[in-house]
């Protein structure tokens, strides 16, 4: 996922020391143009961003395609970014915003059905009338979250799935911590009900 095209002009550290580097000096590393920094920044946020988008949108194929979005934006951002801050939640600022825009313009084309949600590799089969059965844990969670409205949903996996601390999560969206604490509050007792209900229901 590293963006193509663009100019390599200083040399290029080894690997060990790209992986050894914090955020913040490959960020230092990439302005100056040493284009395997930036390679090591997707290393690091690629399969945490893709999860977290395809919790978003439903299906395997749009997250990878925004996760792709997403690293270009933030390349070419990358002087706006304040290196005195962590790079990963600002990257997910963009990845989140960029989710979110996309769903607004497809609205029709957005199905988060079970199959979707649960398949999570993209293929196309058709689903049991009831495929709770079949489902691991992790799968029904996916299909939980689905049914959750997306504000609220953004903050609980951010927070709860992700491990972002409430004053990251309120950065990303661009929210009030306390709006984001009660979003969460809310978020959770929404998750437990339809948890609580499905569990409750006759496979």
């Amino acid at each position: 996922m590293v963006p193509k095209g663009r100019e390599a002009v200083a040399l290029i550290p080894d690997t060990e020391t790209l992986e050894s580097a914090s955020d913040s000096r490959l960020v230092e590393q990439i302005r100056q143009g040493v284009r395997a920094a930036y390679g090591e920044l997707v290393r690091r946020y690629e399969k945490k961003l893709v999860r977290t988008i395809q919790r978003m949108v439903g299906h395997a194929e749009t997250a990878e395609d925004l996760a792709q979005d997403t690293f270009l934006k933030a390349y070419d951002r990358l002087d706006r970014f304040d290196s005195s801050k962590r790079f990963g939640p600002w990257l997910f600022q963009i990845g989140v915003n960029t989710s979110i825009d996309w769903m607004r313009r497809n609205k029709k084309r957005i199905r988060m059905s079970l199959d979707d949600m649960a398949r999570g590799e993209g293929g196309y089969d058709p689903p049991d009338p009831d495929p709770r059965g079949s489902l691991d844990l992790s799968q029904e969670v996916q299909h939980v979250l689905s049914q959750i409205p997306i504000d609220y949903r953004t903050v609980l996996m951010l927070r709860d799935l992700e491990g972002f601390p409430c004053s990251e999560v309120a950065a990303i969206i661009g929210r009030q911590e306390p709006t984001v604490r009660w979003r969460l509050l809310r978020a959770r007792e929404m998750f437990k009900e339809i948890w609580d209900r499905r569990q409750g229901e006759p496979a």
